[in-house]
């Protein structure tokens, strides 16, 4: 992996910064948790990202991952599993400041070079995925897997699955999926491919050479793109605003692939597919990120009080029994109104990140 670090202790900074000539490595250190993000390491590299943005001895910041497993698994769900069961407001805090971070690395100033090699899910595609530099490798997964937990895709998820090309990201979401380099570069998700044997040099050179010039150098052309071969009958399925009608034409396609994708949404949670269908659709008519993380966190702090989210961190991480008992256990039963709920405003505790919002970075 990009960064190898020695066995984790209770002392070691859960983010290492470090700088090295004209770049700023920052270094998700938590290898045994694939370096599960907690409200600490945002604040520690939101901190950073603004003490470099003015300081000129510093031309580029570089993202990678501690351990030999993945760049970032995502948030540390099991403490929002937790806050959720207790009803508390912690991960509604976290919220709040991880999509901030986003943002900011979304319109950071200067080049901001991402390594996602290894696994990078939810909250490690927010760290990453909005960065000027993606860079994904043979071992590279990307995937938001939250309609499986009963949530949705967040961290500006539904703003980037939204404007991949036809319906590729509709179907990664629903279905929960992951794509590999070849798939994340060709829905946007990525830029650059680069072997795994190259991160050492590629980290290297980024200390004394501009970003551009060293990724043109070291990188090579992407791998072919399944998801984008299979756009034909992606786009004729996917289509609508209806999660279950979606399902009936993939299985009328009838084809292995077709009913597998049916058969994925099928066992995720009911409410959140609907949710996340109608979160995208909204998505993909705004033309900047700050407005879909608003909407996100109206929804994801609705999603998080509700049985379905407890119930599947509990079957698919807590417990790892894979039986979530969803309510409702069909999509045929969602009820339209309490989809309406999640996307209702906050009053006060809007997160502001749009065009003119208070929290707008």
């Amino acid at each position: 992996m990009s960064t190898p670090t020695p066995p984790e202790t209770a002392d070691e900074a859960p983010v290492l910064l470090r700088r090295e000539g004209r770049a700023a490595y920052v270094v998700l250190n938590r290898p045994r948790a694939i370096n599960a993000l907690t409200h600490e390491m945002v604040r520690l590299i939101s901190d950073a990202l603004t003490q470099w943005a003015d300081d000129d001895g510093v031309r580029t910041v570089v993202l990678t991952g501690a351990g030999e497993r993945g760049l970032c698994a995502g948030g540390d769900i099991v403490a929002m599993w937790r806050d959720a069961k207790d009803g508390g407001t912690a991960t509604a805090a976290f919220w709040a400041d991880e999509y901030r971070l986003n943002l900011q690395v979304a319109q950071y100033p200067k080049p901001y070079v991402a390594v996602m090699d290894g696994l990078v899910l939810g909250g490690g595609i927010g760290l990453s995925a909005h960065a000027g530099h993606r860079v994904v490798t043979e071992r590279s997964s990307l995937g938001m897997p939250e309609t499986g937990i009963g949530f949705l895709p967040d961290v500006g998820g539904t703003f980037l699955l939204s404007h991949a090309p036809g319906e590729t990201g509709t179907h990664l979401a629903l279905t929960a999926g992951s794509a590999g380099a070849g798939d994340a570069i060709a829905m946007g998700l990525a830029d650059h491919y680069l072997p795994s044997e190259r991160i050492d040099a590629l980290l290297t050179a980024l200390a004394h050479r501009d970003a551009d010039e060293v990724l043109a150098d070291l990188t090579e052309p992407a791998p072919g793109s399944a998801l984008l071969a299979a756009r034909p009958w992606l786009d004729e399925a996917y289509a609508g605003a209806d999660a279950l009608e979606i399902v009936g034409r993939l299985r009328a396609l009838g084809s292995a692939e077709a009913v597998r994708a049916a058969d994925a949404i099928e066992a995720k949670c009911p409410t959140s597919v609907q949710v996340t269908l109608r979160a995208l659709r909204e998505a993909a008519a705004m033309n900047s990120l700050g407005p879909a993380l608003d909407a996100e966190y109206r929804i994801a702090r609705r999603l998080h009080a509700r049985h379905d989210f407890v119930e599947g961190v509990r079957a698919q991480v807590v417990d790892k029994d894979r039986d979530p008992r969803w309510q409702p256990a069909h999509l045929s039963e969602v009820d339209d109104a309490e989809v309406e709920a999640c996307f209702a405003g906050l009053g006060g505790d809007e997160l502001g990140l749009g065009p003119g919002g208070l929290g707008a970075v």
